[in-house]
Formats: C-alpha cells, sequence, structure tokens
C-alpha cells in the first residue's frame, strides 16, 4: 500500500471515495523524505479532501476505519489509535515529528493530546518503525502534521475556516488556520473550540446480555440505590457525563534564507472532558500492555452477587468506590508545547539536508470527582530533540544517521495514584539507508537505544535498558502496474514507566491502589527486560488508469511479550494483575481496490472494496483480548463539477476470540452517506457537506475498547458544515 496511500486512509468514517493517482506525497515521518511509491514501509497518509471528509474529535476515530487501524475508546472525547491490533506504549503519536508527550500511555481513559482537525494531514506507518523512532513506536507510528512552523514561504495569504455541527452530540466545532509571509518570515496561526453534550446512542449503555446477568445484583438493591443504578446504566439513548470543551491556539513562525529555514512555535491545549458513567471500576480490564490473559472477572460477579445481603453497602463500597463515593469524574487536560526546527539544505559538501527539532512540553491534566475536588493529578514535563544528517549519493547509496535524545518527568499525585514520579532519560542513534538499482530499491538501517529510568522511591531502584534493532526491505517495480515488497525487521523495546514501578511502593495488599479506569490493582516488574518484535510484511501493489488494488500479508512474531497476567488473587474483590512477558504472535491481512464503473449523469460512478484480519495469541494459545474484528466494507461515489454523492457500508464480524473471561463482541454492519458541494471562486473555495453518519442506528460496540459493554458508539446523526479555503 504505498502508491495509493490516501486512498487506504480514504476508508475513514465516511466510506467516501476518491479517485486513484500515482502518489507524489512527500513523507515526513520518514528520515528521507521519500515519496510515498519509493518504500516498502506499510505507510498511510490522509491529507485534503479525505482528512477533511474522515476528521473526527479523536485520532482514534479519525483513523478508526482505515485498513489496519482501529480505535480504542474511551467514550466521545477518547480515542487511541490501535495499529495492528497493537496500542499504548507500542504505537508513538507525533505531533510534526516529535512525541505527543501526554498521559495517554498510561490509562485507556487519558486523551491523546492531538488535534486531526488542525492537521494538514496524518502519516501513519504500520507495523514496527523503531529504527525510526525508538521502542515506543515497535507497534507503528501516527505522526499528525500541521505547519505550525510554516516550512515554505507563502505567495500570498492563505487559510481555512470552518464551522461543523454533529446531532449525535450537539457537538459545535469551529476551526480557523492561516499562513502569510513578510519579507523572509512566514506567520502560522490556528484556533480551534468544540464543545458538545451527552452522546446519542441506540438503546441502554450497559449492554443488556450483561445487566440481564446481573438481575439477582439488581434484585437485591435496595431503595438507598435505586438512584445508583440508573446512573450507572445511563439514561434511555444517552450516554451521561460525556459532555466537554476543548480549546486551542498555536502560533509559528519562520525565517527563511537561501538553503533553508528557522522556526519557532508555541501551543496551548485545554480539553476537558467527562468519563462515561459507570467506566470507572465497572469493567473489570485492564490497560497498558492489554493483550493478555484477562482478569477474574466471572468469579468476581459470582462473589458480589453472592455478597449482596444486609451488608450490601460494605461490599459495594470497593466496586464502586470511585462513583459511589466521588461520584462522576471529569478530566481536566491543560498542555503548554514549544517547538523549534531547523531545516538547512547542503550545510558541508558532504550533506545534502541537515534537520534538528527541539521541542519542550508541559503537559497536566486532574482528574475532578463529583464532588469538586481533585483525585489525582498527572504531570509530564518531556524535552525531546532530534537531529537528522542525509548524506550526499554515495553512488547508488542515499540515507541519513539520526540522533534522538528524551529526557522526561512523570508523576502522578492524589488517593489514586500508584505510580511514582519517574524521571526518564533516553538516547538514539540510527542510520537508514536505500540502494538503488534499476527496477529495485533496498533499504536496511541500524538503531541503538539506551533508556534508563529513575524512579523517587526507596522501593524500586534505577533502571537502564539497551535495545538494538534492524532491518530491511525489497522494493520491485516489476511493470509500469505492479509493484512488490518485502519488509524485514527486528526490533526492541524497553519496558514503559507504569510496567515497571506500578503499586511498586506498596508491599501491603491492603495498601495497593486500583487502577481506577480499569477497576483491577496492577503490579509493576522491575525484573522485566527488553521486547522484541520479529516483523515480516508482504505486499502487492496494482495500478491502472483507472483503477488500483493492494493487499499487504504480516506476521509479527514477538519474544517477551509484555502484559498483564490475572493474578490468582483479590483484594476486597479487586481483581489483581501483575505485569510479566511471554511469547506472542500477530499475523493478518489489509486489503483494498477501487476502479470507475461508468459515466453516469454527467458525472463519474466508482465503486471500492476494502478489508482487513487480524489474529494475536500468547504463547500457551490464548487469545489475545481486544483485537479488532474481521472487517469488510464498499463504497460508491458519484462526482461531477461541483458536486459529489457518496455512500458506504462497513460490516463487522463478532469477535468471538475475545480473550479468557472476556465477553464475545457482537459484529455490526454500519451504513454512512453524504453529499458535497465544491464553489470556486478567485477569492477562494467554498465546501459545504452534509453527512448522515450510521444511518440505521445501529448498536455499535468496539471490541477494542475497555468499555464497550458500558458505552457503545454514537447512534445516528447528522453532521452539517462549511469550509471556506483561500
Amino acid at each position: 500500500m504505498k502508491r495509493f496511500i490516501p486512498l487506504a486512509a480514504a476508508v475513514a468514517v465516511a466510506n467516501a471515495a476518491a479517485e486513484p493517482q500515482p502518489m507524489e506525497h512527500v513523507l515526513v515521518s520518514v528520515p528521507l523524505h521519500k515519496k510515498s511509491a519509493e518504500t516498502a514501509m506499510p505507510v498511510t497518509v490522509l491529507s485534503g479532501d479525505e482528512l477533511t471528509r474522515a476528521v473526527s474529535g479523536t485520532i482514534g476515530d479519525t483513523l478508526a476505519n482505515s485498513p489496519g487501524l482501529a480505535n480504542a475508546s474511551f467514550g466521545p472525547a477518547v480515542g487511541q489509535p490501535v495499529i495492528r491490533g497493537q496500542q499504548g506504549p507500542r504505537v508513538t503519536v507525533l505531533q510534526n515529528g516529535t512525541r505527543s508527550a501526554d498521559a495517554s500511555n498510561i490509562s485507556a481513559d487519558h486523551a491523546v493530546s492531538v488535534e486531526p482537525v488542525l492537521a494538514d494531514s496524518i502519516e501513519i506507518v504500520r507495523g514496527p518503525a523503531t529504527l525510526l523512532y525508538g521502542g515506543g513506536a515497535i507497534g507503528g507510528v501516527v505522526n499528525v502534521i500541521d505547519n505550525r512552523i510554516p516550512t515554505v514561504l507563502p505567495e500570498k495569504a492563505n487559510g481555512d475556516v470552518e464551522y461543523r455541527h454533529d446531532t449525535a452530540s450537539s457537538m459545535d466545532n469551529v476551526v480557523a488556520k492561516g499562513q502569510a509571509a513578510v519579507g523572509n518570515f512566514a506567520f502560522h496561526g490556528s484556533v480551534l473550540y468544540r464543545d458538545w453534550e451527552d452522546l446519542e446512542i441506540p438503546g441502554k449503555a450497559v449492554r443488556e446480555d450483561d445487566h440481564e446477568d446481573h438481575d439477582d445484583h439488581d434484585e437485591d438493591h435496595d431503595e438507598d440505590h435505586e438512584g445508583e443504578e440508573e446512573h450507572a446504566e445511563g439514561g434511555d439513548g444517552v450516554i451521561d457525563n460525556t459532555s466537554g470543551r476543548t480549546k486551542s491556539l498555536t502560533l509559528g513562525s519562520s525565517y527563511h534564507f537561501e538553503d533553508g529555514f528557522f522556526g519557532f512555535a508555541v501551543s496551548r491545549l485545554e480539553n476537558d472532558y467527562g468519563i462515561p458513567s459507570g467506566s470507572h471500576g465497572e469493567h473489570g480490564e485492564e490497560h497498558g500492555e492489554d493483550h493478555d490473559d484477562d482478569d477474574h472477572h466471572d468469579d468476581h460477579d459470582e462473589d458480589h452477587d453472592e455478597d449482596h445481603d444486609e451488608d450490601h453497602d460494605e461490599d459495594h463500597d470497593g466496586d464502586h468506590e470511585g462513583e459511589e463515593e466521588h461520584g462522576d469524574i471529569t478530566l481536566e487536560v491543560e498542555q503548554t508545547r514549544y517547538d523549534t526546527a531547523l531545516h538547512w539544505h547542503e550545510p558541508i559538501a558532504a550533506l545534502d539536508v541537515m534537520r534538528g527539532f527541539l521541542t519542550y512540553t508541559d503537559y497536566e491534566h486532574s482528574e475532578i470527582e463529583g464532588s469538586g475536588e481533585v483525585g489525582t493529578v498527572y504531570s509530564n514535563e518531556t524535552w525531546e530533540g532530534r537531529l537528522e544528517l542525509v548524506h550526499q549519493p554515495i553512488g547508488n547509496f542515499h540515507g541519513v544517521l539520526g540522533l534522538q535524545a528524551i529526557d522526561s518527568e512523570f508523576s502522578a499525585m492524589g488517593e489514586e495514584a500508584f505510580i511514582p514520579l519517574t524521571e526518564k532519560e533516553g538516547f538514539g542513534l540510527f542510520l537508514l539507508e536505500d540502494y538503488h538499482a534499476a527496477d529495485w530499491t533496498f533499504e536496511f538501517g541500524l538503531r541503538y537505544d539506551r533508556d534508563e529510568l529513575a524512579p523517587d522511591t526507596s522501593a524500586a531502584s534505577d533502571s537502564s535498558f539497551d535495545a538494538l534493532s534492524f532491518s530491511g526491505s525489497a522494493l520491485w517495480d516489476v511493470s509500469a502496474q505492479w509493484q512488490l515488497g518485502l519488509a524485514l525487521s527486528r526490533a526492541e523495546r524497553a519496558p514503559a514507566t507504569e510496567e515497571l514501578y506500578s503499586n511498586v511502593e506498596n508491599d501491603d495488599p491492603e495498601n495497593w491502589v486500583v487502577h481506577a479506569a480499569t477497576g483491577a490493582i496492577e503490579l509493576g516488574n522491575t525484573d522485566l527486560d527488553v521486547e522484541v518484535s520479529n516483523n515480516v510484511d508482504f505486499s502487492v501493489d496494482w495500478l491502472g488508469d483507472d483503477y488500483f488494488a493492494s493487499i499487504t500479508f504480516f506476521y509479527n512474531d514477538f519474544e517477551d511479550y509484555i502484559g498483564l497476567l490475572a493474578a490468582d488473587q483479590e483484594v476486597d474483590e479487586v481483581p489483581v494483575y501483575f505485569y510479566a512477558q511471554q511469547d506472542a504472535e500477530f499475523y493478518g491481512v489489509e486489503f483494498e481496490t477501487e476502479f470507475g464503473l461508468t459515466s453516469f449523469a454527467g458525472g463519474d460512478l466508482r465503486f471500492g472494496l476494502f478489508g482487513d484480519s487480524i489474529r494475536g495469541e500468547l504463547d500457551d494459545g490464548a487469545d489475545i483480548p481486544r483485537m479488532p474484528p474481521m472487517r469488510i466494507g464498499g463504497r460508491l461515489s458519484w462526482q461531477a463539477n461541483q458536486w459529489r454523492v457518496w455512500g458506504g457500508v462497513l460490516d463487522a464480524a463478532d469477535q468471538d476470540r475475545p480473550g479468557e473471561n472476556e465477553e464475545e463482541t457482537a459484529g455490526y454492519t454500519r451504513w454512512d452517506a453524504g453529499i458535497e458541494y465544491r464553489l470556486e471562486a478567485s477569492q477562494g473555495d467554498l465546501l459545504a457537506f452534509v453527512k448522515f453518519n450510521n444511518i440505521t442506528d445501529e448498536e455499535i460496540r468496539l471490541s477494542t475498547s475497555f468499555l464497550r459493554d458500558v458505552a457503545p458508539e454514537a447512534g445516528q446523526g447528522v453532521e452539517v458544515g462549511i469550509r471556506y479555503s483561500f
């Protein structure tokens, strides 16, 4: 999937189609800045009109329906990207090439601090990208590119102003962004305001079969708990406590000289959102390294039913302490980010380009309880620097030497804090080369990483890890229409902070802190070693004048896969997990095709088809939980002059391999459609659009979501918008 990258990403929520064309997009996420068709890496790009159609309030939802990608939602405000079944600390989210530096890897209810609606393009590397961005990219990379530091001097002022409204959550979204130049200085500015109400859904928030399984539990509820029962279930047709508001402001500037530019940008993000009622402590599931044996949820439910007698109040506290004592939870996120960048062409004779990046991010979010009190405060202060030296061609060789350094301080303070303040220093050195010979392109690379972690506690000593990764690939242009690609990699990842130090300060089980987002006690393991991924990708691409087809097969064998395993232990009826390692494997296929059907009513009628399937297994044969289901979708579009009409369907199979002690997730069929009208004028272009989402009001529960049993996805809705570009 190299030549048709925007089309792969076009299978977004709207399932809209686009005309295939040879790709000229230059990949920012690849240090050599190759065009899409020049690398065997499995890369997806979303940009232009396709990004406008697909964009959502979260990065996970924006990418969710591209082949190989999925969304790990935690209500409408949180959507973490899933790449080939990997998420959390195995997927790195970047903002213009450096980390988003938030707290999303720590917990499933923490939002990723990037705004896809402000992006000019989004690049996704599916599969290990460790050579490019370190161990946190062992599952893949998402790079959100917004030109906050202008890379070129615009000839005249340009920009976009957009408003959209979505009836499913009464969301209002206003965006304005633009660039201008004065002399050798270029300027960028963007502003975002978004607010929304509780999400509308078909039926009840709590899955009906789960609710029926707890009939005895409900009958034992007395009058004192009637309000709590209604609160946990949510109202009919709505998920309570899912409203929120987002504000963002970005200002940037760059100075352009004859051989490059130097620039600076500052951004501020404020994101306040509610956690769905009934989520904290309701779903005995884990986050972080989440693809492992699950919990004792079934046993916990049985014990809970048996103990529901006159002592119900005391027992019930252990299961709902986050809700019964504190009520609904709201997160208040604040992030300030400073970026600098330098691009210098031929600074010395041996170098083609030198690129440097330096970013400082100050992130903090507070978890506000229903009483208005601050429960826990998370903060992450991060410095990141990156230097890329692209050397001049040496014969048929062309390559880049890179350095990367990270210094961060993460802390969690409050009654639900279970990870000590930890300072982390990371250093990476990488070399990537390619070799061109006739119809062949060969790529190979090597990277060394050193990570040092220092927890501020006497209960654990400092940790250090050395990781070595390498890769090789071959791309064969069989003909003008056919291309074959093979990519091999061996990548290593050091354990993350939460995997090492969760609850490490508490020896007494009575003092272990429950991770509220997962309803479980999680125990870190300071004896963890590096995790190793051995990955193979094989792809076939076919391009014609009016059609394309692409298919990719992949296999990923993990050595010492880090994950949470269920312990044979409960504390006050709360399940206990511990981080441990065992081997695992993931394998699957991704495909899509599109072609012109005929001319109809003065326009072109086109049809597209796409799908993906992935399987994950542990070494002991157990299925890995929260994997995406097999999916297949189709799309039909008609375009003539200013008008475009499209319709699409996405069919997701049952996830009947849910993992040990997990419930299966029912499949769904989702229908979407839309109408667009574009008016072009000398002063700018006007785009008006209407999207009909989930037309049949299908109940959609994502197998990748920790809240699939208590918070389904949005029901039927209409999104209207208007965009002016100048």
